[in-house]
């Protein structure tokens, strides 16, 4: 596979970061995960858009769009890569021991990969762990992960695909990748930003094409909700068959059978325009 780190094309083999690098050594890093369809990238804009909020938010210099860009465009090309994943990560680059930055410039990375076999209709546990709506960064897409594998693994070992977190008001918030909607006496909702949920680019595009809101949200609400999904870029829209293992009624239901058809509908009308 051909990967691209800082200046063009290598090898994966024979990339290299350095062992100093802040991304390896302390999380100072941040990242977009992108899906390709039919070797195009999808939402090129939002995310590289994401990209710099995030960075601005971690006081990161990132490369201009336009190398991004063109980074997207040569790993799409020499990796074949029509139906998968895409992901950008820069970090503040290589610097000392501790917190403190050097200044020596950012690292850039870009890789491909396949999809991940998602299956029809998630199972879900509420992580015992509140995301911290105040904290530095609260809804900023760090490579500072650990947290979130924590609670992934904690799920997986009671048989979920996804841990979703409730925050310190004891609000549902996300998953460890994934952002939520719940079908709540016949309106659907998702938490609102200020829950300290990623601003999801699959969720604002469901947002905007089924008439979603944004509303508080409990476990109540989810574990009494007729239908419920998730959305991220590699999962599109996916149904939720069971909460902690109590299921739902309905998996998929009828609104997100109609989301994923208007998530689906969007990506066709974004790609036939490029």
């Amino acid at each position: 596979m051909k990967v691209w780190l800082n200046d063009g094309l290598v090898d994966e083999a024979d990339a290299r970061v350095s062992v100093v690098d802040h991304g390896f050594t302390v999380g100072d890093g941040v990242f977009e995960t992108f899906r390709t369809y039919g070797s195009r990238p999808f939402a090129v804009d939002r995310h590289l858009e994401r990209l710099a909020a995030s960075a601005a938010a971690m006081g990161l210099a990132v490369p201009p769009a336009a190398v991004v860009r063109e980074a997207l465009a040569a790993v799409v090309a020499a990796n074949g890569a029509e139906d998968g994943a895409l992901r950008v990560t820069v970090t503040s680059g290589p610097g000392p021991m501790g917190s403190g930055r050097g200044g020596g410039g950012p690292t850039l990375v870009v890789t491909t990969s396949p999809l991940p076999a998602w299956p029809a209709a998630a199972a879900v546990a509420v992580a015992p762990w509140p995301r911290n709506e105040r904290a530095a960064l609260a809804a900023v897409k760090t490579t500072s992960y650990a947290e979130n594998v924590v609670a992934l693994a904690w799920a997986r070992e009671r048989g979920a695909e996804e841990a979703l977190f409730v925050n310190l008001a004891g609000l549902l918030c996300e998953g460890t990748g994934s952002n939520l909607f719940v079908v709540v006496a016949g309106r659907l909702l998702t938490p609102p930003l200020s829950a300290g949920c990623l601003a999801g680019v699959t969720r604002a595009v469901v947002l905007e094409s089924i008439g979603a809101i944004e509303g508080d949200l409990t476990v109540d609400d989810l574990v009494t909700a007729d239908e419920a999904f998730l959305t991220s870029s590699t999962r599109e829209v996916q149904a939720i068959g069971t909460v902690d293992g109590r299921p739902l009624p309905a998996a998929p239901g009828p609104v997100t059978t109609a989301a994923a058809e208007a998530f689906a509908a969007a990506v066709a009308s974004a790609l036939s325009r490029k």
